[in-house]
C-alpha cells in the first residue's frame, strides 16, 4: 500500500519566499548600478582604480570597465524580471550573480574592500534565489 503526501505550504512561507525574492531583486538592482559606476569609472580610466604591476590577473582597464558595464546593465535588467518574479529570473540571476562574484574576485587588487563588499552581496543574492521554491 502506497501513501502520497502532498506539502502544502503556508501562508507564512510563501510571504518569507516572496519577501526574499524581493529583496534579492533589490540588492541585484544595486549592486548593478554600482556595477555599472564602476565599469563607467574604469572606461573613463578614472584615478580610483590602484595600479598594482605584480599581480597575476592583469587586464586593459577600459575592457575590464566595458565588462564591468555590461554584467552591471544585465544584474539590472535581470533584476526586473525578479520584481515580476519569473521563474528564468530566477535562474538567469544565479548565473549573473556568479558572474559578478567571480568578477569581483578577479578585480580585488584593484579595489580590495569594493570587491569584497560586492562579493558578500552577490552571495546573499544567489543564497536568497536558491533557497525559494519553484512556484507550483
Amino acid at each position: 500500500m502506497t501513501t502520497t503526501t502532498t506539502h502544502r505550504r503556508s501562508e507564512t512561507a510563501e510571504a518569507a519566499a516572496g519577501g526574499l525574492t524581493l529583496f534579492a531583486a533589490v540588492l541585484l538592482f544595486i549592486a548593478g548600478v554600482l556595477d555599472l559606476f564602476r565599469g563607467i569609472m574604469a572606461i573613463a580610466e578614472d584615478d580610483v582604480y590602484v595600479s598594482t604591476p605584480n599581480y597575476v590577473f592583469k587586464f586593459d582597464l577600459t575592457s575590464w570597465g566595458w565588462i564591468q558595464l555590461a554584467l552591471g546593465v544585465i544584474a539590472m535588467a535581470v533584476s526586473v524580471g525578479l520584481f515580476s518574479r519569473a521563474t528564468w529570473a530566477r535562474v538567469v540571476g544565479v548565473g549573473i550573480a556568479g558572474l559578478l562574484v567571480i568578477a569581483n574576485f578577479l578585480s580585488i587588487p584593484y579595489y580590495p574592500v569594493w570587491s569584497l563588499t560586492l562579493i558578500a552581496l552577490y552571495a546573499f543574492v544567489i543564497w536568497a534565489l536558491c533557497v525559494v521554491r519553484r512556484e507550483p
